[in-house]
């Protein structure tokens, strides 16, 4: 044999073990990818399952299922401006309710309130529909417990609990009502604006921040809020009775300490949520009914953001 001949044998056997080698390592690489999907797919089913686990023993008022086979308080939060589509909205707030309230093993709701006010009509339907349910329930009690603040319908909706309680520090009243806005009649005329507004309906512009003001169009706006905050007064006194001191003061929109609220007989008395439960209702053990978002909602709507930015990054969408 050659040389040449034995070079090329050499290189020839170089090759194969070459390839073998490449197709071994290549059987290799896909047994590991292999593997790695398998643990991806098996991981996303675990999750999966997980999700449809918190799912069905969260219920959609927030309350674990599994908590409640225990006697406890039952918790409802009032959070922030009270309007519609806003997590204190009126249907928010009732769903809560009536799931504390049909719950056999809650002894009773603590309606805890963080608010400035909001929509009138949003805190009327909640103090209707915790009138209607304390009448249908009257082995339970509602307790309003307030945080930092309830003014104006936050209070509204407290005065329908059977007793209020507040920290020594909150805010509480606000007892009106006010419709507030900007007039811009004097900076046009500096700037030489002229306003054109075509109505039909003498009174339809009445609320238009560059038309002046007309005295017939104030004047029912002053007929409006007074009585709306009639209205006010009278579900205040029909709330709290004879526990409030006979002072025109408290209707006049001022605001109080929790300290001074209880002289005033606003409030019942001075605790927070915890305290209620434990020494009024002897219940310490509190379950919050407050109706969120579920863990596959909050998901579905980050995917669904971001699937949105990815088709914007990907389509150039405007």
């Amino acid at each position: 044999m050659t040389d040449e001949t034995k070079n090329q044998s050499a290189n020839k056997e170089e090759w194969q073990a070459d390839v073998i080698s490449k197709l071994a390592f290549a059987a290799v690489d896909e047994q590991r990818r292999a593997r790695k999907w398998n643990i991806f797919f098996k991981s996303l089913f675990f999750v999966y399952f997980l999700v449809l686990f918190i799912t069905a023993y969260t219920s959609s008022d927030g309350a674990s299922n599994l908590g409640k086979a225990t006697e406890h308080t039952a918790l409802v939060e009032v959070q922030g401006v009270i309007a519609d589509g806003a997590d204190a909205s009126a249907d928010n707030i009732i769903h809560g309710l009536r799931a504390a309230f049909k719950e056999p093993k809650a002894k009773a709701i603590i309606l805890r309130i963080n608010s400035p006010g909001g929509s009138p009509v949003q805190a009327g339907y909640v103090y209707d529909e915790i009138k209607r349910l304390r009448k249908k329930h009257k082995e339970k009690k509602v307790y309003a417990v307030i945080t930092d603040m309830c003014a104006s319908g936050g209070y509204y909706i407290a005065v329908a609990a059977d007793e209020i309680y507040a920290d020594k520090a909150s805010m509480v009243g606000s007892i009106g009502v006010l419709m507030n806005g900007f007039g811009f009649t004097g900076a046009m005329k500096k700037l030489g604006v002229e306003r054109r507004l075509y109505t039909a309906g003498t009174s339809k512009g009445f609320l238009d921040p560059f038309s002046d003001v007309k005295p017939s169009d104030k004047e029912h706006i002053q007929t409006l809020l007074g009585t709306i905050h009639k209205q006010f007064i009278d579900t205040v006194k029909e709330g709290r009775g004879k526990r409030l001191v006979d002072d025109e003061k408290l209707f006049t929109g001022l605001i109080w300490t929790g300290e001074e609220s209880v002289a005033l007989g606003l409030t019942d008395g001075l605790g927070s949520s915890s305290f209620v439960a434990r020494e009024i209702i002897e219940a310490e053990k509190i379950i919050d009914y407050t109706p969120r978002a579920t863990y596959l909602d909050r998901f579905a709507d980050r995917l669904g953001v971001a699937m949105a930015s990815i088709f914007e990054r990907n389509f150039n969408l405007q």
